[in-house]
């Protein structure tokens, strides 16, 4: 009897795309020609550092720096640039570049990896995105140099450019100061921070907003709806996030600063705890109110299709819209002139759902391994919301919690909705409905 042929759907071949990326990484990572002392690093560790690379999370049980040679760096660089564009992308682009035809099953299966909204056009904007990326990158790259050329050479400091240029669009978080403190020896340079924020800000952003700002300019109106949610959503989160860490921490982690320096730490801080990973300010030093702003924003995330992660700021937007049209009794959830329809909200309550008891569950494990109920908590959202902050407990997880750490990651690259399909069989729709009944609610 002929074998059945098993056939994986867009979600599954993601989740399974990642997680041989990841692997790959692992054993690269693992050769002693990747760390400086010639020894070969244990294989979990290289994985964790792996995932969070190919996650474009940041989370690092080593000084990335200190640990690996030019050649694990650049490992290390290569997984942060196809896991933040998507494994997907990059295979498309080899495809371009050798003239090869891209079928409907690639198509399907690029739209889950960009984040677009239908089939049509899909290989016009992988080929923007690419663009884009390179584009930004490089630019912030040469800007970078400027700074880092000469302090630390041109050799050096071309690679130091182009590292933390990668590492920041694609909202990675690794850096090469070599400190183990990411930037906080660095908190008082103009250039350097403003660079990097705006490296985020165009990565966190989305790929559909960046086809909609090329296509379309300035006028707005023409842009699609979810593009004007991502880009009013990011610019409120980032002028509220200023302006409550300036005030917040004027007596804590800034303490100190002069105010220029003051609101340009609040600036960096309001951004990159959205999925960046970086810091110039200590976490520990926060105040017990900034921390949960940051867990708060690091849970928000980025905009869907982007290179960040977290819940998404265009999700957490329509579970607010929604619950808005809730208390004004409206039945229609309406933004922009637009009505959001049943099935969109639906999935953002799911997808948000989903999310949170991810970080739930993670937070239970490293309780149950003597981590301190803040400290897990916000580990396990940096981690699942794909961020790289940490109160400094990564480098002393133990075995069990850096391997929910691990899965945290990918779950959050991937998405927790995609995992959760993804392992989970589909049925049909049954012909015959259930009898609807009401419940109380609230």
């Amino acid at each position: 009897m002929p074998s059945r042929r098993v056939q994986l759907n867009a979600v599954q071949t993601l989740a399974l795309g990642f997680a041989a990326l990841i692997l790959l990484g692992g054993v690269l990572l693992a050769l002693p020609v990747s760390s400086r002392n010639g020894c070969a690093l244990p294989f979990l560790d290289a994985l964790f550092t792996a995932a969070s690379a190919s996650c474009v999370t940041g989370l690092v049980l080593y000084d990335t720096c200190t640990q690996f040679t030019l050649f694990g760096q650049a490992v290390i660089l290569l997984l942060i640039q196809v896991g933040g564009m998507g494994f997907m992308t990059v295979s498309i682009l080899v495809a371009v570049l050798l003239h090869r035809r891209i079928g409907l099953r690639q198509r399907s299966i690029l739209m889950d990896s960009v984040g677009a909204l239908q089939m049509g056009g899909i290989v016009r904007l992988t080929r923007r995105a690419i663009r884009v990326t390179l584009t930004c990158e490089g630019a912030g790259a040469v800007l970078l140099a400027l700074w880092f050329c000469p302090r630390y050479g041109v050799g050096r400091g071309l690679w130091m450019s182009l590292f933390h240029a990668v590492s920041s669009f694609c909202n990675a978080g690794f850096d090469l100061l070599g400190t183990g403190a990411s930037l906080t020896t660095i908190a008082g340079e103009p250039l350097p921070n403003i660079v990097l924020m705006a490296l985020v800000i165009c990565g966190g952003l989305g790929f559909l907003v960046w086809d909609d700002l090329l296509t379309h300019g300035h006028h707005v109106r023409r842009w699609r709806l979810h593009s004007k949610i991502v880009a009013f959503s990011t610019t409120l989160l980032f002028a509220g996030g200023v302006a409550a860490f300036y005030f917040l921490e004027k007596d804590h982690a800034f303490a100190g600063a002069a105010p220029a320096r003051r609101a340009l730490m609040a600036a960096f801080q309001s951004v990159t705890c959205r999925t960046a990973g970086f810091n110039t300010a200590p976490l520990t030093a926060l105040s017990q109110s900034g921390t949960l702003l940051t867990m708060i924003l690091m849970f928000i995330g980025a905009g869907s299709g982007s290179t960040g992660g977290g819940a998404k700021v265009n999700t957490v937007s329509v579970l607010f819209l929604s619950a808005f049209a809730q208390v004004r009794r409206k039945e229609d959830v309406n933004v922009f002139r637009r009505r959001l329809d049943t099935a969109t909200i639906q999935r953002a309550y799911s997808s948000v759902s989903i999310f949170f008891l991810a970080c739930l569950a993670g937070t239970m494990v490293m309780c149950l391994q003597g981590i301190s109920l803040d400290s897990a908590l916000f580990e396990a959202i940096s981690a699942v919301g794909t961020v790289g902050l940490t109160r400094g407990v990564t480098p002393y997880l133990p075995e069990l919690s850096k391997l929910t750490v691990l899965l945290l990651m990918f779950a959050g690259r991937v998405g927790s909705m995609s995992v959760a399909m993804a392992v989970t069989r589909d049925r049909p729709q049954p012909k015959l409905r259930n009898i609807p009944e009401k419940i109380l609610i609230g």
